[in-house]
């Protein structure tokens, strides 16, 4: 520890960044640096398990750990809690990595592991053994269960606790040198089993397991439990402010126990609710049980809540970070709304996002009074929010598309686009009327429609002022590229996707429209040498994203990262529900 403590250099404490949200953990750093508490150092850390993909809920957490340590001119390490090598893969820890960056933090050369770790936990627990505060207990799992008694009654001392410190000793170092097969024996804390506090009740600190580790391969057989690697890891690191969610408020008795009985550095444990997001699971085992089921594609699913998944989808590290920062950080437990979220990309792509022209659902429309082979190049606004990004050039001809949903034979009352008899304007075209309808024979599928234009109406025109009810967008049937476009609505048919109908389980509430592909759809031109996560927004159809992983120069596919407006996004959901 004195080694770690050594390496952080003095440092100037950032004085607190005025207009920044505040909440009471960042009032207790406050406090912390006005007593000159931990000679005024700030220093945090993101502890990640290694055994699946970052999700949203973790994305609070970094912003936070990492948030904190930047505004009071701190430090945060990475440190990968990797203390159970049946669950945990290299592919995590590279997956983690990749999602911390991309959220926009930095750890410099604080990269740090559990494992690191190792030998000097294996020594406080020796240490603990001579004091006699720790013993080689020979219950199982199941026994262990039924000696540690209820909330309302008290546990049991194992038969084992009373073993003498030197045959603790031998029997713990037999147990590293891998004497004994998982399970058999475990090493735990003499505490109390007759404390309130289950934690406190003789709690396990090294299992026997005989399992090849990442970083370590097989050198250890026995590992540590969390609960014993949580606070000696951050006590090695100097860690000032451990901060936590709340189901490890009841644990800190226990790590407040261990770091006194070994007489080392003490960190400042703070715990603060865990994000809860409506239509979403948050359960690294639950996303797991999605994956290895097949109900998603994968950790990167663009329908998963991880971080992965999120900007595959389309969403920005600003956004993400705008919204950790709006749902603040509180001591009680809450859900908060999607809508939230999708409003925060909303937000940050309407300022950023290029307007682009896109049809899901082509239907064809012929202009009879438009010259044959006759182009026209006509200038389109590529963001009206930010003019420096000028425009483009849309080819304009005979023949173009349109959605299918702008036509109807017999429009509803209130429907103002395009129907026979009626005119609406082509967005930075012209004003059409349709005068005609062709079907296939024997379906009666509408195959074509015909409409005349008005010449003198072209955008821009002196006579473009000329008021119709609707606009629609288009595109040139002999310039427009095919594409696949997938639209993704929540993954849950529920808020709560727990709230499970009796004798269900939790994916019973998955959604069967959570993905719908559209195969046939037309785009822009040069969208073509789209690149990789490029978002665009699809003009009166939402914000769309060049998918990372299945798209190629011949075959794009882009994903719906959000609709444009949230009343729309909860119409279609409701509709697809009834």
């Amino acid at each position: 520890m004195d080694e770690t403590l050594n390496r952080i250099s003095e440092r100037s404490v950032a004085t607190p960044t005025e207009g920044t949200p505040s909440h009471f953990i960042r009032n207790i750093v406050i406090e912390d640096l006005q007593q000159n508490k931990n000679a005024s150092r700030v220093h945090t850390r993101f502890p990640p398990e290694p055994n699946g993909y970052l999700h949203i809920g973790h994305a609070k957490s970094i912003c936070l750990n990492f948030g904190l340590a930047g505004e009071f001119g701190g430090l945060c390490n990475l440190r990968f809690d990797d203390t159970n090598p049946s669950k945990e893969d290299v592919e995590y820890v590279e997956s983690i990595k990749e999602d911390v960056r991309w959220l926009g933090f930095d750890w410099g050369d604080r990269e740090y592991f559990a494992s690191d770790y190792f030998a000097q936990l294996y020594q406080f627990a020796i240490q603990l053994i001579k004091a006699g505060k720790a013993y080689v207990c020979d219950l199982n799992a199941d026994q262990i269960r039924e000696y540690r008694g209820t909330l309302t009654e008290p546990g049991k001392n194992s038969p084992y606790r009373e073993r003498s410190v030197e045959e603790n000793l031998d029997l713990f170092e037999r147990m590293k040198v891998g004497e004994f097969p998982d399970g058999a024996r475990t090493l735990r804390a003499k505490i109390d089993m007759a404390s309130p506090n289950l934690n406190m009740r003789d709690p396990v600190m090294y299992r026997i397991l005989h399992a090849t580790h990442h970083r370590t391969g097989d050198e250890w057989c026995v590992y540590p439990t969390y609960d014993f690697a949580h606070g000696q890891s951050d006590s090695i690191e100097g860690i000032t402010h451990s901060i936590c969610t709340l189901e490890f408020e009841d644990h800190r008795p226990l790590y407040d126990w261990f770091l006194e009985q070994l007489n080392i550095h003490h960190p400042q444990q703070i715990e603060f609710a865990r994000l809860n997001l409506t239509f979403t699971a948050l359960s690294k085992r639950k996303l797991l049980q999605l994956v290895q089921q097949g109900h998603v594609g994968g950790w990167d699913d663009p329908r998963m809540p991880t971080l992965a998944g999120f900007r595959r989808r389309g969403y920005t590290p600003e956004a993400i970070r705008t919204f950790c920062e709006r749902i603040g950080v509180a001591k009680r437990n809450s859900t908060v709304d999607i809508a939230m979220l999708e409003h925060c990309l909303r937000e940050d792509l309407n300022k950023r996002a290029p307007r682009v022209m896109a049809v899901l659902r082509p239907l064809k429309v012929v202009i009879d009074n438009y010259p044959e082979g006759q182009i026209e190049e006509l200038d389109a606004v590529n963001n009206p929010e930010d003019p420096s990004m000028g425009t483009r050039k849309v080819s304009f001809s005979r023949e173009i598309y349109i959605e299918q949903d702008d036509f109807r034979e017999e429009p509803p009352k209130g429907f103002f686009r395009l129907s026979p008899g009626h005119e609406v304007r082509l967005r930075y075209a012209y004003i059409v009327k349709c005068t005609g309808v062709v079907k296939d024979s024997q379906t009666g599928e509408i195959k074509e429609i015909h409409c005349t234009y008005d010449p003198e109406t072209k955008s821009g025109s002196s006579q473009s002022s000329r008021k119709v009810k609707a606009t629609i967008h288009w595109l040139s049937a002999a310039h427009a590229v095919s594409a696949e476009v997938r639209l993704y609505d929540q993954l849950f048919i529920k808020e709560d996707p727990d709230d499970a109908p009796q004798g269900l389980d939790w994916t019973a509430n998955l959604n069967s429209h959570s993905l719908e592909r559209l195969t046939d759809c037309r785009v822009e031109p040069f969208l073509t040498n789209a690149k990789a996560g490029e978002r665009y927004q699809f003009e009166r159809l939402g914000y769309f994203c060049v998918d990372s992983v299945d798209s190629s120069p011949g075959y794009m596919v882009f994903n719906r990262a959000v609709t444009l407006r949230d009343t729309w996004a909860k119409v279609e959901r409701s509709g697809r529900r009834r």
